[in-house]
């Protein structure tokens, strides 16, 4: 496995290889989150509590789900980064963190969106809140960190330090309305129970979690690859993509 990992150590082939991958995720979040909102927003049937304000869930829930695991993806880049260094994981984690940052930013801003018709109010220094918001001041973190330094060896030293060491802060996100008494309601969606919405709101909520996903994977792709040019600027390769990119 390791071995196959050093393989896409290579700036190059790790730029082709995201290349590659780049118009599937692509084409898989324009299809899932075009039909799984559609589907949440318009025929899903209201809920017989919450009347139609229950929809903000089609963006909540996946914007809120892929914050953790786009952090997850930024950690485990950083700790491959750290421990084998592995240039590219770096730039990996560095492409990851400002989209994570939005995605918290998003689950953020639509639960206070929900939180205000259902509770009377914005926010709540509730566990649940207050540990998202967390993630997102560790994501800034990141991105502040990997800027301060010039020299981007230490740069993505000490955020890859700051984002494995803020890992600790999943599980209190994931757990926290378990542990600790909350405004927050349970989780929904449930791997080894049965799933608290019926299947005509359960399924496009999947097909946007999904969507979201393969949205970040995108993005990150994107970014990626624009880290790489920028931190193999004098390579010849990136020398004859550019000229090449410059004649047509």
């Amino acid at each position: 496995m390791w071995k196959w990992l050093n393989s896409y150590a290579d700036p190059q082939r790790s730029y082709n290889l995201a290349g590659t991958l780049l118009p599937w995720f692509a084409g898989l979040a324009i299809a899932l989150i075009g039909v799984g909102t559609i589907w949440g927003l318009l025929f899903a049937p209201m809920d017989y509590q919450q009347g139609d304000s229950f929809r903000i869930i089609y963006i909540h829930v996946p914007a809120a789900s892929m914050s953790m695991a786009a952090y997850m993806g930024m950690a485990t880049a950083s700790f491959i980064g750290i421990v084998w260094q592995i240039k590219a994981a770096d730039w990996a984690a560095a492409s990851i963190a400002p989209i994570g940052a939005v995605m918290t930013f998003i689950a953020l801003f639509t639960g206070a969106t929900w939180g205000k018709p259902m509770w009377g109010t914005w926010w709540v220094w509730d566990a649940r809140l207050t540990s998202e918001l967390v993630l997102l001041f560790l994501y800034l973190g990141v991105i502040a960190l990997y800027a301060s330094f010039e020299d981007k060896v230490l740069a993505a030293r000490a955020a890859g330090i700051l984002a494995i060491v803020g890992v600790i802060n999943i599980p209190i996100i994931k757990y926290s309305v378990e542990w600790w008494s909350s405004l927050h309601q349970p989780a929904t969606i449930k791997i080894t129970e049965e799933s608290t919405m019926t299947g005509d709101m359960l399924y496009p909520l999947l097909m946007n979690i999904f969507g979201f996903g393969m949205m970040i994977g995108a993005l990150t792709l994107v970014r990626f690859r624009a880290e790489v040019l920028a931190r193999n600027g004098m390579r010849p390769w990136v020398r004859e993509l550019a000229n090449a990119e410059a004649t047509k």
